[in-house]
């Protein structure tokens, strides 16, 4: 069976090499080298990099097209291609192109579909503080008009996740990355055999959308425990951040406690509070995004609408990532700054 792999970040590696152990992998397809750094230097995306590895000395044809139109499927096409598997390559694949591939196309997903179609499913199922997420294969299926929708195609593999309270991004990632390699390697081994079977999705659909570079702007007023999950949702992209003293501050690594005041002293001692139905920042008498000091055991100690946040790792603008500890040596009179 050959296969065409179209992939383009880090999650989509493991798969790649799946991929190219159990069948005749006849091409890579992927984004355009991007520049990146302060150099702006030209940097070719992780599937590229690892096609390369699979294949050294250019045996593997590595298809990197701004867009998927004629001289795109000129170039698939030649190489008389079964299948396609994909994986976060970042484009919809029309009709043509679909085409191409005598038995169509599959496609794998980070979530478990229906719930969270669309571009970011990782981010999404932690902002939403769920208890498991997983990794679907699914058919490729038509998008738009002439079909189902994004991500609406029959399922041929599941596998579910169960998330860490501290799940964050990159590590729900490696799992996704891992668990969609084994999965893909054994369907398409199953395919072979021609014992796979499909069944649709059931259940309502949910949706996630593209993340924008200020979406990680973070609103003290929020509750304490979703500003936890943003933090751990937006790592690494596009980053949880706040203001201070007229810089951005990265927010690396924090810890909510929903429900309680800090009493302060420096030994991570914390009071019940009152339940009030009110915030904490009103029984303290502080604004939500107020630093309230130091606490050796939890971290840097800042007001929130209905608790409060320990931050742990920070990055202020231009300078490296720190611990609490660092960054609180190295900047006077913190108590009583106000974030945001």
């Amino acid at each position: 069976m050959r296969v065409v792999f179209a992939g383009s970040p880090e999650i989509a590696v493991p798969s790649l090499r799946a991929v190219s152990g159990v069948t005749k992998l006849v091409a890579v397809l992927t984004n355009p080298e991007s520049q990146k750094g302060r150099g702006l230097v030209a940097s070719a995306t992780p599937v590229a990099v690892a096609a390369a590895e699979i294949a050294p000395g250019s045996r593997l044809p590595i298809l990197a097209f701004e867009h998927l139109g004629g001289e795109a499927r000129e170039a698939v096409a030649a190489l008389s291609p079964d299948l396609l598997v994909s994986f976060a390559y970042g484009r919809i694949f029309g009709p043509k192109f679909l085409a191409l591939f005598p038995l169509g196309g599959v496609n794998i997903h980070p979530s478990l579909l229906p719930r969270w179609r669309g571009p970011t499913p990782i981010p999404a199922a932690i902002l939403h503080r769920e208890a498991e997420s997983g990794v679907s294969v699914q058919r490729l299926a038509l998008a738009g008009a002439d079909g189902p929708g994004i991500d609406a195609g029959d399922l041929l593999a599941v596998e579910r996740i169960v998330l860490d309270p501290r799940e964050t991004t990159v590590s729900l990632s490696r799992k996704a990355a891992e668990v969609g390699a084994r999965l893909v390697a054994d369907f398409l081994a199953a395919m072979v055999e021609g014992r796979h079977e499909a069944r649709p999705q059931e259940g309502t659909p949910t949706y996630s959308t593209l993340l924008k570079k200020d979406d990680g702007l973070i609103d003290w007023n929020r509750p304490v425990e979703e500003l936890d999950a943003l933090v751990r949702a937006f790592d690494p992209w596009p980053g949880a951040f706040t203001r201070f003293r007229g810089l951005r501050l990265s927010i690396l690594e924090a810890v909510a406690y929903p429900g309680r005041h800090w009493e302060g002293g420096g030994g991570g001692s914390m009071g019940a509070g009152t339940n009030l139905g009110m915030g904490a920042g009103t029984i303290l008498g502080m604004g939500a995004g107020t630093i309230l000091g130091m606490d050796k055991s939890l971290g840097l100690m800042v007001q929130g609408h209905d608790g409060f946040v320990a931050l742990r790792r920070l990055q202020l603008q231009q300078k490296k990532a720190l611990g609490w500890r660092e960054f609180a040596n190295g900047i006077r009179d913190l108590a009583g700054e106000r974030l945001g």
